[in-house]
């Protein structure tokens, strides 16, 4: 399943529980589909990030991947 079609699943099931509830599958498959929506958003706005440079005052670049990237270092 692409992310539109993704997209217009959550959106079909937002309306589903909106009008009459949702079953506990669509419940989960809601919850499923919201979750790979976010990690799609969060994996392309790192692709973004990790592209872009910062001139410090002191005129050195600094990438935003490179000084981020690794979680385990903050």
């Amino acid at each position: 399943m692409n992310m539109e079609e993704r997209i217009r699943r959550i959106n079909e099931l937002y309306h589903k529980s909106q009008n009459e509830g949702l079953t506990d599958a669509e419940k989960a498959e809601q919850a499923r589909l919201r979750a790979e929506y976010v990690a799609n958003v969060r994996a392309n706005l790192r692709g973004q990030l990790d592209n872009v440079d910062i001139r410090e005052p002191d005129g050195t670049i600094t990438n935003l991947g490179e000084k981020f990237g690794n979680k385990n270092t903050h």
